[in-house]
């Protein structure tokens, strides 16, 4: 299934995609979001009852801004440095376990909302990325093998990092990776049965037609499965949340000389089978 929410931003509403014709579909006599409650209550297992039953109607007209395909997470977890040839172009060694932080929830917005820069930042970055979603809680799971079946789905998502933030200021990175807007979500969430190995995925993000990053799930260091095993031996991961698993090479960082996004840019990225954004850069309003 295709998870979709649609509707004005704090007033989305949850729907789903009809796999017969492509329309949206109304799943709010399913429940009223797609949030912790849903994922925890076998919510996908009934949309997907209402869904083959056919019973779910048209969504309304005049809804046409596709949020994230969740509310907001409990949390975010972000995995550093999980590429090769990112680890290569960032002059890092290969880390012999997943890098770990922590990145606010109240960063998410739709797949095509615009990305606020903030004021006085000039080294923000771009991160396509692998979002994994927690179907079910999560705590010290004994294997990565068991780790599969906790997972509701993915998606698309933008990291978005300010790196002098992130790595020219004291502390963790949470800083650098916490703007307002720098998580751009969607624009499905697309349930794990139809993807059943993350790890055979392009993904790819342009800026202004013109190629930047391209990678493939592959080339992970750490596997999904392996992730959601290893964070959950540190935290419990409850339905919802969300996992950032990486970026490939190719960010503005590691340009020689490095580039970064100002206002006025736009971009467009994509991860086989899940779909794809296209965001503006703006300046924050003041």
């Amino acid at each position: 299934m295709k998870l979709i929410r649609v509707g004005a931003e704090g007033q989305e509403s949850p729907a789903v995609v009809d796999p017969k014709d492509g329309s949206v579909l109304s799943a709010e006599s399913v429940a009223p979001d797609y949030d912790a409650e849903f994922f925890g209550s076998d919510g996908l297992d009934r949309l997907r009852e209402a869904l083959d039953a056919g019973i779910l109607p048209p969504l309304q007209s005049g809804k046409s801004r596709l949020g994230p395909p969740i509310k907001r997470p409990g949390k975010i977890i972000g995995i550093g440095l999980n590429y090769r040839d990112h680890a290569a172009e960032s002059n890092m060694p290969i880390p012999d376990e997943p890098i770990l932080f922590m990145k606010a929830p109240n960063t998410v917005i739709g797949p095509n909302d615009d990305v606020r820069i903030p004021p006085g930042s000039t080294k923000t970055d771009w991160e396509v990325e692998l979002g994994v979603i927690v179907g079910r809680q999560a705590s010290y799971l004994r294997t990565p093998t068991e780790a599969l079946p906790y997972v509701a789905g993915y998606t698309i998502s933008n990291d978005l990092s300010e790196r002098e933030y992130q790595l020219e200021r004291d502390g963790q990175w949470d800083k650098g990776k916490s703007c307002d807007t720098f998580n751009p979500l969607g624009p499905w969430l697309v349930t794990s049965d139809e993807i059943p190995d993350p790890q055979t995925l392009n993904l790819w993000l342009n800026i202004d037609g013109g190629r930047e990053q391209t990678g493939h799930t592959s080339d992970m260091i750490f596997s999904v499965e392996h992730i959601v095993w290893f964070v959950s031996q540190f935290m419990v991961l409850e339905p919802g949340d969300l996992i950032n698993t990486g970026t490939p090479s190719g960010v503005g960082l590691s340009k020689t000389p490095p580039r970064y996004l100002q206002p006025g840019r736009e971009l467009h990225l994509g991860i086989d089978a899940l779909g794809e954004q296209r965001t503006r850069t703006i300046a924050t309003p003041h």
